[in-house]
């Protein structure tokens, strides 16, 4: 079970690096670039289904992606019952 419990806290902190990579803008050839394309790989499959299935609430003239959230969420309740 550690290692699994391991791969969740992992996944979870990839999760908070791609939100915060999201806000920064990067140039293709920099190398932050490529772990950028490295963490859209890992996450976008889980990331988007919870997309579809939630709504996006509207900020002002923003809307607000929570799904990131959710998934972190998600992976502690897991990780609390798992671990």
């Amino acid at each position: 079970m550690g290692i699994v419990c391991t791969l969740l806290q992992l996944y979870s902190l990839a999760v908070l690096a791609w939100v915060i990579l999201s806000w920064v803008q990067v140039p293709s050839d920099h190398p932050v670039a490529k772990v950028q394309l490295l963490l859209d790989r890992i996450i976008y499959p889980v990331i988007l289904p919870l997309r579809r299935v939630m709504p996006s609430p509207r900020v002002g003239g923003a809307m607000l992606d929570l799904s990131p959230i959710v998934l972190i969420l998600g992976i502690a309740v897991l990780r609390g019952i798992i671990c």
